[in-house]
């Protein structure tokens, strides 16, 4: 890394230099961004996750830019074309297109109409033309009149060949364009012929114009979309005139006749070379924004659902919905295994369902109820609700995904021996205890909270949400002799080689009693266990710290505050009273400092509580199941399912979400959604309007 890089990182992550420099030795030895956030502030001078990952971002583009950058070098001095300035100018260029623009005229092209000139020996009259300061051109051209050149004309042409692919090769000119294109360019689409109909969907741009760098993502992503489909057809750029008027001002500068030659090779390498390449670039660069964007709002959404409050470790009864097929209902225990199952059918046999889910909740000793929000869920909802089951909590889960783990490899493998439809149901109830433990087993791209995910570019659209999903299963902590094998697998310093290991070894050795003896777990090394210890918990182990998240590295001083005080280790857990009688700078080591330290005496007073909200109870209105009962001006009770740029879906109960636009979100300017709502959040809204055929209501949150 160049001092200069790491000065751009600084400055993107409003941090230190020194900082920033230790983040990145810490990842180049294999540490992951929850641990460095959590266990090693003094070295990051306690940078957040977020700046962390934007390091490791930047740290990763710079890594590329200089493998590129080698690669070039080797190219062109192979070539025997290197020069104590280009390499000097390739050794300063610090992104890959500057380094690309460098590398443009030394790159192994096809045959091109600038090389087949020059293969008939027209570079020194190109060069001459160039100059602008000879005249009577066609005489001069004469001179290169060969049997491969025949007229005056050809050796022009030939010339003016050479000329533009000079002028597009020409980073001053690539420049120029990309300034223009940055301030000026308008994305277009229009229809395709006989497309009309077929894309109906997409009418709001069969004439649709809009400035580039105005233009939201989401509106872009879509446009992009109805390209893909053949339904549009899309253009960026500027207007001709304004290219070619930059390009002059930078090469006509000489004798006129020589000049009208020049003029054409301007004109020519805009419309043939420069033009369709700064295009495609403006459109790689803003299909890249817009993927940024959209993949940032999917996360935003993921991270809250994952982090959704938790019913926690309690007996669940579970219903999958339905009318024809009856409801799927299963029984859970407290960690989530299957206990029974069964099918139920309240809509046609009552009195024998109402029974049954008597009969059950007494035999195993339910303490809340799941229903699962798909078809028939109110009916169902309402029917529980009817048996007024006293201390019976009864909450709606959403089903968003739960179709794709049943029919899933890894829901196979949990139960090879039950259909698809049971599975479903335990997922629902599982959902209800813990929705983080149970969701990471499903596709983030199938949980239902994206926006043109499938448009996105796929590798980052994986990385990002991989992310996420791993800040959040650190930050909740795993209770290590419960957890499946997928949600160990997020575990800073673990994936799914070293997960399965733990569940083998726990399988043949019985519980873990400490941290220490993950250890013995093959293949898991030193680095993996400093990585991973942190984040996993112990329910019970002799060791209270084992339960909490104290890193074992620092054990060692919770129990020299312990034998200063005069107590035990366990002495010291849920005290409220230490706070006021350890003072800190007391252990201050070389490594260990002040934000350490404060984090360790905050987690003794609460070891592994849980950062996720209660659960509680939410009714959507009881007279209210289909869109067919909406009526404008209804206040409504309803949940978030989804936020986007332009506004945020609401569940109000009748199997259609309705659309609360961000102008409808407050009575104030909103930029973005998030400042307002979150996913799962409980919401008061009013219908505003109700389209039947086309299944949408818009609502509002300006009550």
């Amino acid at each position: 890394m160049t001092t200069k890089q790491i000065q751009i990182i600084v400055h993107a992550v409003s941090a230190t230099e020194k900082s920033v420099t230790n983040t990145i030795t810490l990842l180049e030895e294999g540490a992951t961004v929850p641990f460095i956030a959590r266990y090693r502030k003094e070295m990051t001078g306690s940078m957040d996750e977020v700046q962390i990952a934007s390091v490791k971002d930047l740290y990763s583009k710079f890594s590329e830019a200089d493998k590129r950058r080698e690669a070039i070098i080797k190219s062109i001095e192979e070539q025997g074309k290197m020069t104590p300035e280009l390499l000097n100018k390739l050794q300063n260029a610090l992104y890959l297109n500057e380094l690309e623009d460098l590398y443009l005229p030394y790159k192994q092209k096809r045959k091109t109409r600038a090389s087949i000139a020059i293969e008939k020996g027209l570079e020194p009259l190109a060069k001459i033309i160039f100059a602008q300061k000879d005249r009577n051109i066609e005489a001069i051209a004469e001179k290169y009149l060969t049997d491969k050149v025949e007229s005056v004309e050809d050796a022009l042409q030939g010339a003016r060949d050479i000329m533009a692919e000079w002028i597009n090769e020409d980073i001053q000119a690539r420049n120029s364009i990309r300034k223009i294109f940055e301030r000026e360019s308008i994305v277009s689409a229009k229809v395709k012929k006989g497309k009309k109909e077929e894309g109906a969907k997409y009418q709001d741009y069969f004439e649709f114009s809009e400035p580039l760098s105005r233009i939201p993502s989401h509106r872009l992503l879509a446009i992009r979309r109805g390209e893909e489909e053949g339904i549009l057809s899309v253009d960026i750029s500027i207007e001709a005139e304004r290219g070619t008027d930059a390009l002059d001002r930078i090469y006509l500068r000489g004798l006129p006749e020589a000049k009208e030659q020049v003029a054409d090779a301007i004109t020519d390498a805009y419309n043939r070379l420069l033009k369709p390449s700064i295009e495609t670039e403006f459109s790689n660069l803003s299909k890249q924004k817009a993927d940024s964007e959209a993949i940032k709002i999917f996360a935003a959404n993921l991270r809250q659902l994952l982090l959704a409050s938790p019913l926690g470790q309690k007996r669940v009864l579970a219903i999958d919905p339905g009318f024809r097929t009856g409801c799927k209902t299963v029984c859970l225990n407290e960690q989530g295994d299957l206990l029974y199952d069964t099918v139920i059918y309240p809509m046609d046999k009552k009195m024998e369902a109402e029974g049954v889910i008597k009969k059950l909740i007494y035999d195993y000793k339910i303490q809340a109820i799941a229903i699962g929000n798909g078809t028939a869920s109110r009916e169902t909802e309402s029917f529980v609700k009817s048996l007024k089951l006293d201390k019976i909590q009864v909450h709606v889960v959403s089903e968003q995904g739960a179709s794709i783990y049943s029919a899933s490899e890894i829901a196979r493998e949990e139960f090879p021996k039950k259909d698809v439809t049971v599975r479903g149901a335990i997922s629902i109830g599982r959902r209800l205890m813990d929705p983080l433990a149970e969701l990471v087993k499903i596709d983030p791209k199938s949980i239902g909270v994206g926006q043109y995910q499938h448009d996105v570019e796929q590798k980052m659209l994986k990385e990002s949400l991989d992310s996420v999903v791993e800040s959040c299963v650190n930050l909740v902590g795993v209770e290590l002799n419960t957890a499946s094998k997928h949600l160990l697998s997020y575990v800073s310093g673990l994936g799914p080689s070293l997960a399965q290991n733990i569940v083998d070894y726990r399988a043949k050795n019985g519980a873990f009693g400490s941290r220490d003896e993950l250890k013995k777990v093959p293949r898991l090394g030193a680095k993996a266990f400093e990585q991973s210890a942190g984040f996993l918990r112990i329910n019970g182990a002799k060791n209270p710290l084992d339960n909490s998240a104290v890193h074992p590295e620092t054990y060692a001083i919770v129990e020299k505050m312990a034998k200063d005080l005069g107590l035990k280790v366990a002495d010291l857990v849920n005290n409220a009273q230490i706070k006021s009688k350890i003072n800190l700078n007391n252990y201050v080591t070389a490594t260990v400092g002040l934000p350490t330290l404060n984090d360790i005496l905050s987690e003794l007073q609460k070891p592994g509580r849980d950062p996720r909200e209660a659960l509680e109870e939410f009714e959507f209105a009881s007279d209210v199941h289909k869109i067919e009962d909406l009526r404008e001006g209804m206040v409504l009770p309803g949940i978030v399912t989804n936020i986007t740029a332009f506004g945020c879906f609401v569940d109000v109960g009748v199997h259609q979400d309705g659309l609360v636009h961000v102008s409808q979100m407050a009575n104030r300017f909103i930029k973005d959604p998030n400042e307002v709502v979150k996913v799962h959040q409980k919401v008061q809204v009013k219908v505003t309007e109700i389209d039947i055929p086309r299944k949408r209501i818009a609502l509002s949150m300006k009550l």
